[in-house]
């Protein structure tokens, strides 16, 4: 499957931005669907996944803020983040893998396919 994010930008702190992966190439609603961050100098790191039966997962520092859906109809997944915060600012990568149990859905090496990234900036 072939994945395509969009939707980055840069907001103040406080503010809203909403995140879309369209997919491509595949059976959509057989994916379970991730969104992954990276900030410079730093590991990429899990934000949110939702499993094809539509079972949802956050980190810890977005519970409440942020948002995941997806639309099977459109083969689209979004990440909707609410009160982002400078420590939001990152690359945001979007991934799709099948057959992913849900204790291993924080894990990059689950998913097999990547999209190419959008950044987020938060300014203080």
């Amino acid at each position: 499957v072939q994945l395509q994010a969009s939707g980055g930008g840069e907001v103040q702190a406080g503010g809203s931005l909403r995140l879309s992966c369209a997919a491509s190439g595949g059976t959509f609603r057989r994916y379970s669907m991730g969104w992954f961050r990276q900030a410079p100098g730093n590991e990429r790191e899990f934000v949110a996944a939702i499993k094809w039966s539509s079972e949802i997962s956050y980190t810890d520092s977005v519970k409440g803020r942020f948002t995941i859906s997806k639309d099977n109809a459109k083969s689209m997944v979004y990440l909707q983040m609410n009160s982002l915060k400078p420590e939001d600012t990152a690359v945001y990568y979007c991934a799709a893998g099948s057959g992913i149990i849900m204790s291993t859905m924080n894990r990059a090496g689950s998913f097999d396919s990547w999209g190419q990234g959008t950044q987020v900036t938060v300014s203080s």
